[in-house]
């Protein structure tokens, strides 16, 4: 079978027992993706960096195409959590680079008052895969040569 776009278990995750993200109904938009360990998201403090939960994941996806990372319906209201970056993109190139092999994560906050714990298999946002548009002055040529926050160094 030829590989179009899918997620598989990141180095360092195989024997972890990490689940492959699923869409539940058949007209979902989003793969439900489930936390790869237990974590404590602090309550926010000013000044303070999100609270970064491991997946176990990384994705393949085409040359036109993005993994959006979204949270949770629930999440703000019942958890507090909310995602720091609004909605996490996840590009091609950010499989397999030599930093984290394209290890994903999702960067939370914790708006509410008591620390939050996160369990091995809580599903804790969704991924889509969606298609992107180039202008038509574009001339990127650069390469990936990183892993998490590494586009722009």
């Amino acid at each position: 079978m030829e590989k179009i776009r899918g997620f598989e278990v990141a180095k360092g995750f195989e024997d972890k027992d990490i689940h492959l993200p699923v869409r539940k109904t058949k007209y979902s938009a989003g793969y439900d993706i489930e936390a790869a360990e237990d974590c404590i998201v602090p309550s926010l403090k000013m000044g303070m960096k999100p609270t970064l939960i491991k997946t176990g994941l990384k994705a393949y996806m085409g040359e036109d195409e993005v993994l959006c990372l979204y949270n949770r319906s629930s999440n703000p209201g019942k958890k507090g959590l909310i995602l720091a970056n609004s909605v996490g993109i996840i590009d091609k190139d950010y499989y397999g680079n030599p930093d984290n092999d394209g290890h994903i994560m999702f960067a939370f906050f914790n708006i509410k008052e008591e620390d939050i714990k996160i369990n091995k298999g809580d599903c804790i946002g969704q991924g889509i895969f969606e298609k992107f548009l180039i202008a038509d002055n574009d001339d990127a040529q650069g390469e990936r040569l990183g892993g998490f926050g590494s586009t722009s160094k």
